[in-house]
């Protein structure tokens, strides 16, 4: 027989709803918690045309001094529903005491970047670190990734990206809005 399974070690530093209570280095950046969702474009030398996606984006914590980050995206026809799945990203966010923010973030892809950046004033500036690539990935060199709280609901999201040959330019631009439940 089998012992019956332990109760969850960390009850005791939930709150009342159940979640973890926050680290106190998350404060910056409170405000990303929970599941973002909008639209926007993009656009490349190496693509043809512009084209428009829908994003969502997750950022969540289990009471330790990172986050969780989860991204995927869709292309969208012109009229606007989905055509099929785009980009799609996870990875850790670690925060330090001096407002520096080290991020993991891994594509499907077989693209493995670290960028480091800032936080303040409802703003994560985040630059490729370095990049790692499995055989068959395509070459990445490095991204710029900004992310702007305009008000407690609208995310603004800009991304710039140097890969296969061009340097670091425009590459996508969104508003997500907070999902409530």
């Amino acid at each position: 027989m089998f012992d019956p399974v332990p109760e969850y070690p960390y009850r005791d530093s939930e709150r009342a709803d159940g979640a973890p209570a926050a680290h106190e280095l998350l404060t910056p950046v409170l405000g990303l918690l929970g599941s973002w969702h909008g639209r926007g474009r993009g656009g490349y030398p190496t693509i043809d045309g512009e084209f428009a996606y829908a994003q969502e984006v997750t950022f969540q914590h289990d009471g330790r001094p990172f986050l969780r980050y989860d991204a995927r995206a869709w292309l969208l026809g012109e009229d606007d529903t989905p055509l099929r799945p785009a980009a799609r990203e996870s990875g850790w966010w670690r925060l330090r005491p001096d407002g520096i923010v080290e991020a993991l973030i891994t594509q499907p892809t077989g693209i493995a970047e670290i960028a480091v950046g800032r936080v303040g004033d409802g703003t994560i500036d985040l630059a490729t670190d370095s990049v790692a690539l499995t055989p068959t990935a395509k070459k990445v060199e490095g991204t710029r990734r900004c992310y702007t709280l305009t008000d407690a609901d609208t995310l603004a999201f800009e991304h710039d990206l140097a890969a296969v040959g061009q340097p670091l330019q425009h590459h996508l631009s969104a508003r997500l809005r907070r999902r409530t439940a």
